[in-house]
């Protein structure tokens, strides 16, 4: 058991039973045009692709809370921490929806570039090795990546502020490579 931060397939996004983002995908089209903005539709490879994202969001966010509050202001934070799906347009601000999930009352939407943008400023705050890391394809790439000793690995022979605490680089690693996988697919992303 436990979350996870999933890629959405676009069958899954406009889906009406069990499991879709119907109900949200409508909501989001209705505020998108509320805004004069196009409504979003995910690229229709997404769930054709050979991989997806899933990564388990099991390991406690302490530090990384604390990474987030030490270098990012009060908005940043919220952008970057309190979305549950996130989307693959530049959107000024996060958008509430009224439709709650499983984990909280309300949908609140963000756009991967902003979310894409925060992550890599913490990346190089911590100097994460990126081209060590996977640029997840994959199920639980990095989730296995950083549990299973390859991070400790790396950390022996590539020192740095990362590897003091392999928690908050997985973290700043998990919505880093999820907002770059949301763009490069054109997919939203959600908890699970």
């Amino acid at each position: 058991m436990g979350v996870y931060l999933v890629s959405v397939a676009a069958r899954d996004w406009f889906g009406q039973e069990e499991g879709g983002y119907g109900d949200t995908a409508s909501a989001l089209a209705e505020e998108l045009a509320r805004r004069g903005l196009p409504p979003y539709r995910p690229g229709e490879s997404v769930g054709d692709a050979s991989g997806w994202f899933e990564e388990k969001m099991s390991p406690a966010m302490d530090g990384f809370a604390a990474l987030c509050q030490a270098h990012l202001t009060r908005a940043e934070q919220r952008t970057l921490l309190d979305w549950s799906v996130l989307v693959p347009l530049s959107l000024e601000r996060e958008i509430p929806l009224p439709i709650g999930t499983a984990y909280t009352d309300e949908t609140l939407v963000a756009g991967a570039p902003q979310v894409l943008a925060l992550a890599e400023r913490l990346a190089a705050i911590l100097g994460l090795p990126l081209d060590a890391i996977p640029a997840t394809g994959g199920n639980l790439e990095l989730t296995l990546w950083f549990l299973e000793g390859e991070a400790e690995q790396t950390a022996a022979v590539r020192p740095g502020p990362w590897s003091d605490d392999l928690t908050t680089a997985f973290y700043t690693a998990v919505y880093l490579r999820a907002a770059q996988y949301a763009l490069r697919q054109g997919c939203p992303m959600a908890y699970s």
